[in-house]
């Protein structure tokens, strides 16, 4: 039996706007709304995931943050 979709979390997310439009075309393209689709992302994450990238994408991230704030 499939478990039931439902959204019991709302919270509150600041994203850049690049992410944004990403997120709105990953889910336009997968015919789901932002928050359906961030709810998949997060459940498979590390399937959609390869950690080797992650890991360097996160670091360069996290290197242009505090610029990126300003």
């Amino acid at each position: 039996m499939p478990k039931r979709f439902r959204l019991t979390r709302r919270f509150n997310v600041g994203m850049t706007e690049d992410g944004y439009r990403r997120l709105r075309k990953f889910a336009a393209e997968a015919g789901l709304d932002e928050g359906e689709a961030l709810s998949f992302l997060f459940e498979h994450f590390d399937s959609v995931t390869n950690s080797e990238n992650l890991t360097a994408r996160l670091r360069l991230f996290n290197s242009d943050l505090d610029e990126r704030k300003r």
